[in-house]
């Protein structure tokens, strides 16, 4: 063989071996993970990067326990099967993201391409990047946008997106909602003092007693510096967002210590509800805002509702509800006195006790505006029992004036009717009055004697048995069961002004009232008919053949200086009797009309 010949097949060679020799480095020492495989799946050859990233040994490949295919998560497998009929026809697959089960279990995100080998039908060259680190830079990046750095609380961008969902679901479930911003007082001092060092630790202990302070469904959040704030999600009334308040005032007035030194912190916080302030996020934290400016502006460590103008619905209720105890022991209440009437005859036959609170700022309110409240807070009790003890007095009190005894209706609460010793208190009312029990008629509602059918069947007889009647209110409105109503020892249905507002104009509540009237004289007993306000509504429960009605038409409420006009009317006409000429103050052209 010629020299130069053998000259190039040795050059040749070496080119050839240097080749390999990179090869090699880049498949044992390459970052990427490559591995050699079938269609199928099996891994024949695998280099240490391979191994690493899916966490299986050089034993595992050796006894054919690899396969790239059954390495994939279940839900990313059709995507290894669309790669595997893109190589099939072009013979290489363009990278995609996937995730890989190690032999622990735990996944790994990679990066996946795979491609034939030249001249070669079956054999694949895998290559896999292991992601995890970018997955991790990924998702840290995508936290801090939307929380704190420092406190690692919700930022202001999360937050808002978090009232937008909140406002949504309480808009769904008829629920409020609260926004507090929280200030904290004097804080650039102790800033400018202590350093910020300092200042980064007080803020991150404030955060952690802030969250203390709230349940796991609600949010805490800081918008930066040193202001935090917190979304309530379940507020029944305007006194459990300022319970909140005050809680967090009074957990972060409790001494700090760094460096053995104590700091004492104050603050300051704005409160706005939903929907009562506003609707949409943007105008709640607006209004919050401005609570929070009108806190500061007491000088620290106070808080405020939002008030659009003199005062706000919110805190509106909340004077009430903090005002309710002393206005009972200041005797605020006073009741009033509606007639019902006997539709046929025009009788004045019994008056409804309805009662009223003289708040000495906010003027007389109406039980729709403090009821409920008592009810909340037990007071509906003691409320309850001071009406049905008042209405007795002045029922007895104009018998022995020498008016007619009438038969006077209270209504009687849900929560009044649980107590346990309800008929006791009812029958020593009527002792201590003197009060003929036959003229006491008792209100409940369907909800309220449903609660418990079997056990309110119990207390109704008791009732009953002492002579009081016994109506059930706002009939049509509930859910009892025809099967108990005909067990309950009731005297009268009311039928809701709901049903009778429409009377005229609506069909289907006609047929209501009617099919109510029709089941009442069925089952025996009496039929009133509340909120007639209209000759038109009188007519039609003439002609459906209610019996005793009460409404406007008649009568509003009346004090006891009216009411007792109103006997003495009877009285000056010398018809003590004949009910069948009585003129009700505001009726009398009417009543002249239907005689």
């Amino acid at each position: 063989m010629p020299p130069k010949k053998l000259l190039t097949d040795a050059a040749g060679h070496q080119a050839l071996s240097r080749c390999e020799a990179r090869l090699s480095s880049i498949f044992d020492y390459g970052i990427t993970g490559i591995c050699f495989a079938d269609l199928e799946g099996l891994v024949t050859e695998a280099n240490e990067a391979f191994l690493k990233i899916v966490g299986y040994t050089r034993e595992d490949l050796s006894a054919g326990r690899l396969n790239w295919r059954e390495l994939t998560a279940q839900e990313y497998r059709h995507l290894d099967d669309y790669a595997t009929e893109i190589m099939n026809v072009t013979g290489t697959c363009a990278p995609f993201a996937k995730e890989c089960i190690r032999k622990d279990g735990s996944r790994a995100p990679v990066l996946f391409g795979a491609a034939r080998v030249s001249g070669s039908e079956k054999e694949l060259v895998c290559f896999t990047v292991d992601l995890t680190e970018y997955k991790q830079a990924e998702e840290k990046v995508n936290y801090f946008a939307y929380h704190d750095a420092l406190t690692n609380l919700p930022n202001h961008e999360l937050f808002k997106d978090r009232l937008k969902h909140a406002l949504l679901a309480a808009d769904r479930s008829e629920r409020k909602l609260a926004v507090l911003l929280i200030d904290l007082d004097r804080f650039a001092t102790i800033n400018d003092t202590l350093g910020y060092v300092t200042a980064d630790q007080l803020l991150r202990e404030v955060a952690k007693r802030i969250v203390a302070c709230v349940r796991e469904s609600d949010t805490v959040a800081r918008f930066g510096g040193d202001d935090f704030a917190l979304l309530l999600t379940e507020v029944n009334r305007p006194e459990d967002a300022a319970k909140i308040a005050r809680h967090v005032q009074e957990t972060l007035s409790a001494a700090f210590y760094f460096d053995e030194q104590e700091l004492f912190l104050t603050s300051s916080i704005g409160i706005s509800l939903n929907p009562d302030d506003a609707k949409d996020a943007v105008t709640l934290l607006k209004t919050a805002g401005t609570a929070l400016n009108r806190a500061k502006e007491l000088h620290g460590n106070h808080y405020q509702f939002y008030q659009a103008g003199r005062t706000t619905k919110a805190l509106r209720q909340l004077v009430l509800e903090n005002n309710l105890r002393s206005g009972l022991e200041r005797e605020e209440f006073i009741i009033h006195y509606q007639p019902q009437v006997n539709i046929q005859s025009f009788q004045l036959v019994a008056m409804e006790a309805l009662v009223r609170w003289e708040h000495p700022a906010l003027g007389l309110l109406y039980p729709a505006e403090f009821i409920g409240l008592a009810e909340d807070n037990g007071l509906i009790v003691s409320i309850g029992e001071w009406v049905m003890r008042t209405a007795c007095l002045q029922s007895k009190s104009w018998q022995d004036a020498g008016f007619d005894p009438l038969r006077v209706a209270v209504n009687l609460s849900a929560r009044q009717f649980q107590q346990p010793a309800l008929v006791e208190s009812v029958a020593q009312i009527l002792k201590d009055t003197g009060l003929d029990p036959n003229l006491l008629e008792l209100e409940l509602t369907e909800g309220s004697i449903m609660k418990d059918p079997n056990q309110a069947i119990r207390k109704l007889h008791e009732l009953k048995a002492m002579g009081i009647h016994i109506s059930v209110d706002d009939f049509g409105t509930g859910y009892s069961s025809l099967n108990y109503l005909k067990r309950f020892p009731i005297d009268t249905l009311k039928i809701d002004k709901s049903f009778v507002k429409d009377i005229n104009t609506d069909p289907d509540n006609e047929a209501i009232v009617s099919a109510i009237i029709t089941l009442a004289h069925a089952l025996k007993l009496n039929v009133i008919a509340e909120g007639v306000e209209t000759q038109e509504q009188l007519e039609s429960l003439q002609m459906l053949k209610c019996d005793e009605v009460q409404g406007f038409l008649f009568s509003t409420p009346l004090s006891v200086a009216e009411f007792t006009a109103l006997l003495a009317e009877r009285l000056t006409i010398g018809i003590t009797k004949d009910y069948n000429t009585t003129r009700l103050p505001s009726l009398v052209n009417v009543l002249q009309h239907f005689r």
